[in-house]
């Protein structure tokens, strides 16, 4: 007799990585691959986070945290949104954990029951999408477009036939890298505070952004709840750390389901990442080059036919409206891939009804990385 398979496990890919995958294969073959598809920064984390990193080894015994994490490090988070955002937050507010993706999970868990109804924009981060549907919570999408800068409004949550019991908002987003300015970001909060809906924000790709800069949830609405990471702007993806804002209202929750589920925040990364905060020279040397990708592909790409682009205003992602070029986003990839070298994301990674006519290019990697995939794939076209 066959065993049980849990329903909440069948859940979609995560397309991004199985192109990963599979470029990799390729690359393992001999065959010349340029990564495109994979959101992380090219380069390492912050010289003075190996440097404490190694001073950790040496003198911590590297034992549990507390399941909320370091007080040190949650201190000197806080210190970070009053510099960044003269936002006055209590400490004891800031939870670490693993990645954002832990902090996405125990914010879902804590904040909503099974059976309620969260809103989200497509295209969007299709991870929103599936764990949701593991937890037996609905997702309802939000069908963004150009018209809306790819963001949620006030009026499109007013046409829902029936209000959700939350919504997630990313600024900037992926995979379109766009943001809502200060007045949008207060009014979809009022909007939403108004009719009791809980707002949880995405701020991981904050401190990467060209000319404009991020508002906080935490400058707006203490009921919010905020998700950020030392993964992109702090280049320390592979650490899995991340972190949380939450309200006072559900503090003991996340608590009690973090001790559970994680035990605690892992140990060194912890140690490691309170220096990140004072190494923003180096990162923001780290923005300057994506904003060098940004500028080549916003120039080379429309020379390959892909020239209906989302405004990125932050992040590191071109996300490409290639209808006029295919119907078929996922086998346009391969193609793709295949005759060039160059992996990119099929769309219905991030919008499974409309997504097989866009793709996502991620200019993290390298200057050289991204000068050759632009010139591969002019030619390609041509």
């Amino acid at each position: 007799m066959a065993l049980k398979v849990a329903q909440r496990g069948k859940v979609p890919a995560f397309i991004a990585m199985e192109v990963l995958r599979h470029a990799n294969e390729r690359a393992a073959e001999g065959h010349d691959v340029l990564h495109l598809e994979v959101g992380q920064p090219g380069t390492g984390a912050p010289q003075a986070v190996i440097e404490a990193a190694h001073r950790a080894l040496d003198r911590e015994a590297l034992g549990y945290t507390e399941a909320l994490g370091l007080p040190a490090l949650r201190q000197r988070i806080a210190r970070h949104y009053a510099e960044t955002y003269k936002a006055d937050l209590d400490w004891r507010r800031v939870v670490i954990t693993t990645g954002s993706s832990g902090g996405i999970l125990l914010a879902f868990l804590a904040a909503f029951d099974a059976g309620d109804r969260i809103a989200l924009a497509s295209p969007g981060y299709p991870a929103y999408r599936n764990i949701l549907t593991a937890l037996g919570i609905e997702p309802v999408e939000l069908e963004v477009g150009s018209e809306h800068r790819f963001q949620p409004t006030p009026d499109l949550l007013s046409r829902l036939e029936r209000q959700p019991d939350g919504l997630i908002i990313a600024s900037p987003s992926n995979p379109c890298g766009t943001m809502l300015d200060r007045n949008h970001f207060e009014a979809l909060l009022s909007y939403c505070r108004e009719r009791g809906i809980r707002v949880v924000s995405d701020e991981i790709y904050h401190g990467i952004t060209y000319g404009m800069a991020a508002t906080s949830a935490t400058e707006l609405d203490s009921e919010a709840i905020v998700i950020n990471s030392f993964s992109k702007y702090y280049a320390m993806t592979g650490w899995r750390l991340g972190w949380m804002v939450v309200p006072e209202s559900l503090l003991r929750s996340v608590e009690s389901l973090a001790q559970n589920l994680f035990v605690s925040p892992q140990a060194l990364p912890q140690h490691a990442a309170r220096v990140a905060f004072d190494a923003k020279a180096e990162l923001d040397g780290k923005v300057a080059h994506y904003a060098e990708n940004r500028a080549l592909l916003l120039r080379e790409l429309p020379k390959a036919g892909f020239d209906r682009l989302a405004p990125a205003d932050g992040a590191f992602y071109m996300f490409a409206d290639v209808g006029a070029l295919t119907n078929d986003s996922a086998a346009f990839c391969q193609q793709m891939l295949e005759e060039t070298g160059v992996a990119a994301t099929p769309g219905v990674d991030f919008d499974p009804a409309r997504g097989h006519r866009f793709l996502r290019f991620s200019f993290a990697g390298s200057t050289t990385d991204i000068a050759e995939a632009a010139r591969r794939l002019v030619a390609w076209r041509r």
